[in-house]
């Protein structure tokens, strides 16, 4: 979301955040595809003005880009010295007693996720041909993940898993959803059109041909594209099927997006103008 966006609702998760990150304590926010997870930290962490190394989980992710690695140039003229060591997120944070902050964690490789034990338990890690690490005073990882269903993601040891607390995001409710949409898009849209873009998104969670329904992000994709001149029937079929996911791969995720605009008699923008 864009950097003027402000939190809406989260009243509660909020005030949790706040707690555990000014305790140290580990913390990670689980929640669907668009929920906010990674606004809601990156909002909260600034709002307590805490710094942080910021690290996006991904399937190609590796040991040494998390902890550091020794630059092989250097070590041909300096030995294994810690000038010649390149120091990773991990790393940085704890030498600078800052957050490491993770977005979706379980994407990256377990071996990956199985280095962050020691340093979340004791504080510390073992680092080859350099000695022990200990973090300095406010360290701690704070981390997003999407729920095990979700395609790309490693569930987390049940080891990691106990060095965490958690804070579970779902869906808004319909009125947050609409402050939210509000608060991204332009005041031409109407109050009931952009009712009708909410509307819809949240069809697409309860249909029993759609797996994973769509976020917010759809609504306000739907909504730049009206925006962009196109009607509401043309946008939606462009900003949905590739932020849902279809029970079935044969079934054409137009076709069900069709259905629910004809069900919800969603009207295109060109008939708003008329009126």
């Amino acid at each position: 979301m864009a950097s003027k966006s402000k939190i809406i609702g989260r009243q509660k998760e909020v005030e949790q955040l706040k707690k555990i990150i000014s305790l140290n304590r580990n913390i990670l926010i689980e929640g669907p595809v668009g929920v906010g997870k990674t606004f809601l930290v990156q909002q909260i962490l600034n709002e307590l003005k805490k710094q942080f190394e910021r690290v996006d989980g991904d399937t190609r992710y590796t040991e040494q880009k998390l902890t550091g690695w020794f630059d092989p140039p250097i070590v041909l003229k300096k030995g294994y010295t810690r000038e010649s060591f390149i120091e990773g997120p991990l790393v940085l944070a704890m030498k600078q007693g800052k957050i490491l902050f993770i977005n979706e964690l379980n994407r990256m490789p377990e071996a990956v996720q199985n280095i962050l034990l020691p340093a979340m338990d004791e504080r510390r890690i073992a680092m080859p041909k350099l000695g022990e690490l200990t973090a300095k005073a406010g360290f701690c990882v704070v981390a997003t993940q999407n729920p095990k269903e979700f395609t790309a993601t490693h569930a987390l040891s049940e080891a990691l898993m106990d060095r965490f607390e958690m804070i579970r995001l779902d869906y808004q409710s319909k009125e947050e959803e609409l402050s939210i949409l509000k608060q991204e898009v332009s005041s031409k849209i109407k109050q009931d059109l952009l009712e009708r873009m909410v509307d819809l998104i949240r069809a697409t969670r309860s249909h029993n041909g759609i797996k994973r329904g769509a976020s917010i992000r759809a609504a306000i994709a739907i909504a730049k594209l009206i925006e962009a001149g196109l009607d509401f029937e043309s946008a939606a079929l462009m900003a949905l099927p590739s932020r849902i996911e279809l029970i079935s791969s044969e079934d054409d995720p137009r076709d069900l997006i069709l259905n629910l605009i004809s069900l919800n008699e969603f009207p295109t923008f060109s008939e708003k103008k008329k009126n």
